[in-house]
């Protein structure tokens, strides 16, 4: 998917327990991850309770990037991080948070692309936007619009 990114090869459940991934970390200066994956239960809750425990990192994990063997796998893995201080988030929550401001213009056509395709009726609330407050074009075709006609 990205051809010029390294592969990380691992045996470890827990990449925590790579010193790459350590040293990564630690170069970007950074204290605050996002965290998905596969799985849930074994990769995502191993690294993140090593990272938040041995590391002081503040771990934000991504709900519904991640999934479990069953729902249940997923749920309490969840509850155990959240129990650990991870923070649980939505991926729309991290792209929203990340986009900040719509006058944001390098990132606009891109974020509301994602939002109209993949976020229900708050994809349906940018379409509107565009089309009935800022006269843009629809991105479906309809038929001929009527009315509105108020009745007397």
């Amino acid at each position: 998917m990205f051809p010029q990114n390294k592969i990380l090869e691992r045996t470890s459940m827990n990449s925590w327990d790579d010193q790459n991934v350590r040293d990564a970390l630690a170069a970007n200066g950074r204290k605050k991850i996002i965290v998905s994956g596969l799985w849930t239960e074994v990769c995502n809750t191993t690294f993140a309770l090593c990272a938040m425990k041995e590391g002081d990192y503040e771990i934000y994990m991504v709900a519904d990037a991640s999934g479990g063997t069953s729902l249940d796998a997923h749920k309490y893995a969840m509850d155990r991080m959240v129990q650990a201080g991870a923070v649980p988030v939505t991926w729309q929550q991290v792209m929203l948070e990340w986009q900040r401001d719509w006058a944001r213009k390098e990132t606009y056509d891109a974020v509301t692309g994602i939002v109209k395709e993949h976020s229900g009726a708050y994809g349906m609330g940018i379409d509107y936007a565009i089309t009935h407050v800022h006269k843009g074009a629809e991105r479906v075709q309809h038929g001929e619009r009527i009315g509105p006609n108020p009745a007397n």
